[in-house]
């Protein structure tokens, strides 16, 4: 039996990946903040949860607790992050946001990325976002952690190699999605949370490198690489 571990699993995007591969028959480790969110899909005997904070200092140490309950994983996915917008610039907001995307981002894929090298192989996969490709006025905290977890799964991709490491790493970057995080927005194109999961798995199971999802943002984000910065900065892009 194939193990999983799925961190953000609590609601949105993870929930619905930690669905899909529970029906594919996976041993599916989920961790989150929200106990009650996590013993809603634990009635599921493939499910074993593991409440954690990716911010506090003892979230390796509960991912680590995690794999060992589950006796081993093939697969980390991490689907855990915040951002707002924040065109006042609030400072508990950016900070917050920095905190949780950058620095718990950091200590849960790095531990994940050491697991694996001992073990001898593995596959890392993380929702990143396409806010990354370009800095956006209105979420910068957001927008510039995004970037961050973008370059930091390029450097493990090249680290992994460097140390001939059989692990792979697959970025997931979704345009704008249907949850939470985007409640009281208005998108042009607003992705299903289930549709995004289903795409996202098969990029998973493909060992993709790094994938934009969908079509549609692909091309967006085609467009936005193409302006340069000072057409860029001056776009009222809210």
């Amino acid at each position: 039996m194939k193990k999983i571990v799925i961190c953000g699993a609590s609601s949105g995007i993870g929930r619905e990946i930690a669905k899909i591969y529970a029906a594919k028959g996976y041993k599916v480790g989920i961790m989150g903040r929200r106990e009650d969110k996590l013993l809603e899909l634990a009635r599921n005997p493939l499910f074993v949860i593991k409440v954690c904070d990716i911010t506090a200092p003892d979230a390796p140490d509960k991912l680590h607790e995690l794999i060992a309950d589950m006796g081993g994983i093939d697969i980390y996915m991490h689907s855990s992050g915040i951002g707002y917008k924040n065109v006042a610039l609030e400072f508990a907001k950016e900070l917050a946001t920095t905190e949780t995307n950058c620095l718990g981002f950091t200590q849960m894929i790095a531990t994940a990325f050491d697991y694996f090298a001992h073990t001898g192989q593995g596959q890392i996969a993380a929702i990143s976002s396409i806010a990354g490709t370009k800095g956006l006025g209105a979420a910068p905290a957001y927008s510039a952690s995004k970037r961050f977890q973008r370059h930091y799964l390029e450097c493990l991709a090249q680290l992994a190699h460097i140390r001939k490491l059989d692990i792979k790493i697959t970025d997931i970057r979704p345009g704008f999605v249907d949850t939470d995080l985007l409640k009281g927005g208005h998108y042009p194109v607003l992705l299903s949370a289930d549709a995004v999961a289903q795409k996202i798995v098969r990029s998973v199971e493909k060992h993709k490198r790094a994938v934009v999802i969908d079509w549609r943002y692909a091309v967006v984000v085609a467009l936005w690489r193409m302006l340069p910065n000072f057409l860029w900065e001056r776009l009222p892009i809210r």
